[in-house]
């Protein structure tokens, strides 16, 4: 085992494990997961420089792709899928891509981390230009997948951003900028699905939702680009609309169904007592930010 890397080294803290209560066990880790927090707080110089590309990219036109193995790859396919349903993000501006493909999703492709074909069929499948930012994700920072994803991206002219729990990943080496949260040891030596995954979690949390809020998909803390497409959106939509607009629900839902579903516009349309076509062109003159507007 190579002493550098953080995220394989034994926890002295848990060695005992398979000794404790339940009650024990389940502190134990809960008191290892604190230790996330910390860690990515001391990351924020990083996260922020990060969000700013990102920004920056999808302002010009240009797109964002995540690229991890194993958890890692798995936590980018969820949080860019998530951006959808959200805030109305065109899929093809924020994707995600995760080793072994899609069935890596549901099955163990522990292989294919180390598979630099895989990296580079990926890699051309999102076809990124000198416009586009791509974002390797590895709990150790080491896999040949991600090392030859960010080496090849950087050759085209790509901001590349890497995240990462070691402190001594080979990826710095590829990243613009590099995001490290050290969380130490894992509670199971090794499985970084644990500490290490909470922190990329967090990490992707705060990337795409400090993006979606700096390009006008927020108003104040709600969704305003929320696609209502189920009862539980339709609900919270209407709820939006109410609290921006002031009026009941029932007069909300009545000029959410007259701005064919779209938040933004009903809310334009109750407030400047316009039609909904005349709302369309108010939010287009000022980039789809809503607080512009009204």
């Amino acid at each position: 085992m190579q002493k550098n890397i953080l995220t394989e080294c034994s926890n002295p803290r848990t060695r005992d494990i398979d000794l404790m209560t339940t009650a024990e066990i389940i502190d134990c880790i809960n008191k290892e997961d604190r230790k996330v927090v910390r860690a990515v707080a001391q990351a924020k110089e990083a996260i922020t420089q990060a969000v700013d590309c990102i920004v920056n990219s999808i302002r010009q036109g240009g797109r964002v792709a995540y690229f991890g193995a194993g958890t890692s790859g798995r936590l980018g396919v969820l949080d860019a899928s998530e951006l959808l349903p959200t805030y109305s993000l065109p899929p093809h501006i924020i994707q995600g891509y995760i080793a072994g493909g899609d069935s890596a999703l549901r099955h163990s492709a522990e292989h294919a981390e180390d598979n630099k074909k895989f990296a580079l069929n990926d890699l051309n499948a999102f076809n990124p230009t000198s416009q586009d930012v791509v974002i390797g994700i590895s709990a150790s920072g080491n896999p040949a997948y991600v090392l030859t994803i960010l080496q090849e991206a950087q050759k085209r002219g790509c901001q590349t951003i890497g995240i990462t729990c070691n402190p001594e990943a080979k990826l710095k080496e590829y990243s613009n900028i590099c995001i490290t949260a050290a969380v130490g040891a894992e509670v199971i030596t090794g499985s970084s699905r644990m500490k290490a995954g909470t922190a990329q979690k967090m990490i992707l949390n705060m990337l795409s939702t400090t993006a979606m809020i700096k390009i006008g998909k927020t108003y104040g803390n709600f969704m305003i680009d929320v696609t209502p497409t189920c009862n539980k959106l339709i609900d919270r939509s209407n709820r939006i609309i109410s609290s921006i607009c002031k009026i009941s629900i029932a007069k909300a839902e009545e000029y959410r169904i007259k701005a064919n579903n779209n938040v933004k516009t009903a809310c334009i349309m109750y407030k400047k007592q316009c039609s909904r076509e005349e709302a369309e062109l108010l939010l287009k003159k000022h980039n789809g930010i809503l607080r512009k507007v009204i």
